[in-house]
């Protein structure tokens, strides 16, 4: 995981200005009189009192709200770096759909992340997350980026100003090279997904996290023992605290095949049973569990400038949060080995382009089940040969009855629906050891 492109601008730390903004929109002055005097003064003291019956009660409210909205960093370096490429970018297909990109920074730079290591001054990132969010908010799909995924990376802006060149390269280097300004637009040419936004989330905050919620529980078919992941975990159903959930979400070279594939997949399951712990009790509507969470959230949250206030996280989750966890669904992005070199990855055609197309046109991803055997001894070539050709158990039905099939095949083929792809992965349904 890494540290973000150039130096993204820090929490807006100056005492809030009288006419405080909370939000994109809100809290502007009012500039005419009467009516609309009156429903801009409405609307603001109706958003104060929603945050101050969110976060607590009296006083104590707006102070809190406040200091959470000053936690997250806002990224604006690389907004501006975007928009120096707008015109190379995808065009959004669908209203409402959300495209989000998460990445997990293993900066050694900080507070409580430098006993992972010798820090080299780099920017690393070996996570990667597209979060697809359905139009109409009832499905979600993360799909893992292998980092070792051998990509068409583009000339990008270093940290000290200089550019780097247009290169064919593994994935995790445009992080490297430019941070997350390069990852989006890799990711955008890798999946002509246009990514809406992006979080950055590093180890201390995602241990706080974890601890904020009371910690997750998963199932570890093995025991753990990972020096260089600082985790030792006997198996079976354990909740995990938030050093353990970072310890097992690293660990790499201790367990299974010591693929980064065994990583992603662990990542997955984590992060799903993550989701069901807060949706499976009252975090998110009892304000003494729920500040604790928004607190370690926002402090470890470098987002782009649309998400980094309260308000924008708001309405984001606010859009997840009746999503079944059934319907939140993991999976990795089809791949296997490069035919030049077996550490790295290349996509698998067609079925990556089939994803792709899918989550860019707002379809339901249809995702199978992996059993725990299958998980522990399948290579990187089954699991994707199973996504390209496996069929769906939900196919689109075809209404036949004005056809006239005398011969018995339809007349026009192009009417005859193809099988949806089903693609290997997890949903957020629960943790079991059976």
């Amino acid at each position: 995981m890494t540290e973000n492109a150039g130096t993204p601008s820090g929490p807006e730390g100056a005492a809030p200005e009288p006419k405080a903004t909370y939000g994109p929109g809100a809290g502007a002055s009012p500039t005419g009189a009467g009516a609309v005097r009156r429903r801009r003064r409405w609307l603001r003291y109706t958003a104060i009192g929603v945050a101050v019956l969110v976060l607590g009660a009296g006083g104590v409210g707006w102070a809190a709200y406040q200091k959470l909205n000053g936690n997250i960093t806002k990224d604006t370096d690389a907004a501006a770096e975007l928009a120096r490429y707008e015109k190379e970018r995808p065009t959004p297909l669908v209203h409402d759909a959300q495209n989000i990109l998460l990445l997990g920074s293993d900066t050694r730079a900080g507070k409580g992340n430098r006993k992972y290591g010798r820090d080299p001054g780099t920017q690393r990132s070996d996570t990667t997350i597209l979060l697809h969010l359905a139009a109409d908010r009832q499905s979600a799909t993360a799909v893992s980026i292998p980092r070792d995924l051998m990509v068409d990376i583009p000339g990008c802006r270093k940290p000290d100003g200089s550019r780097t060149e247009a290169q064919f390269a593994q994935f995790n280097w445009a992080y490297e090279f430019g941070g997350t300004a390069c990852t989006i637009r890799t990711v955008e040419k890798l999946t002509d997904i246009r990514v809406d936004h992006h979080m950055v989330v590093d180890f201390a905050g995602f241990k706080d996290m974890v601890d904020a919620v009371d910690g997750v529980q998963v199932c570890l078919r093995a025991p753990i023992d990972d020096t260089d992941a600082h985790v030792k975990l006997a198996p079976g159903l354990r909740t995990l605290n938030g050093e353990q959930a970072l310890g097992f979400v690293r660990a790499r070279k201790s367990l299974g095949n010591g693929s980064d594939t065994d990583r992603m997949d662990r990542q997955q399951e984590f992060l799903g049973a993550l989701v069901n712990k807060v949706q499976s009790n009252d975090v998110l509507l009892n304000p003494t569990k729920l500040y604790p969470v928004l607190d370690a959230a926002t402090s470890s949250l470098t987002t782009d400038p649309g998400l980094a206030s309260l308000r924008g996280l708001y309405e984001l989750v606010r859009g997840m949060r009746n999503i079944p966890t059934e319907r939140v669904q993991f999976l990795t992005v089809p791949r296997q080995s490069y035919a030049y070199d077996a550490n790295r990855d290349e996509l698998v055609e067609p079925a990556a382009e089939q994803l792709f197309t899918r989550l860019r046109t707002d379809t339901p991803v249809a995702v199978t089940p992996q059993k725990p055997a299958e998980q522990a001894g399948r290579d990187s070539s089954d699991q994707s040969a199973e996504s390209e050709g496996e069929e769906s158990s939900d196919e689109e039905e075809y209404d036949d009855s004005d056809e006239d099939w005398s011969d018995g095949k339809p007349d026009d083929p192009s009417h005859t629906p193809s099988p949806a792809p089903t693609f290997r992965g997890n949903t957020a349904a629960g943790s079991s050891c059976e």
